[in-house]
């Protein structure tokens, strides 16, 4: 098996949400977006990006805004709509349910190991 391979899809499977976390924030232009992703090390391209982002939009759950810039064209800013405010609380729940899953899953781990010692 490949744990790469593994790993590759739980990113994927949270990315929606991490983007959802970034943009509640506030506005964000999509570059930035990109960057905050990266730096996260959430591998993600603009090939991932783009296609999620106008989903969201047409779901309600973005909106956004066209901003001049001073170095070129006009930038689109995304930000949350109130049901998209009402989506993150909601994936946001189901995180922390998750999240305290697997807790309680690795700690029992631990204790099993600790008794097999």
């Amino acid at each position: 098996m490949n744990s790469e391979n593994t790993a590759i899809q739980m990113r994927k499977g949270i990315l929606e949400y991490c983007i959802l976390l970034i943009i509640s924030r506030g506005e964000v232009y999509a570059s930035d977006l990109l960057d905050e992703l990266k730096a996260a090390r959430m591998l993600v391209v603009e090939g991932t990006l783009y296609p999620l982002l106008n989903r969201l939009h047409r779901a309600g759950t973005l909106s956004y805004t066209w901003k001049e810039s001073p170095s070129g064209p006009p930038r689109k800013y995304y930000s949350l709509t109130p049901p998209g405010r009402h989506f993150l609380d909601e994936l946001t729940s189901t995180w922390n349910d998750i999240d305290s899953s697997i807790r309680l899953i690795m700690a029992q781990k631990t204790k099993n190991d600790e008794q097999n010692a």
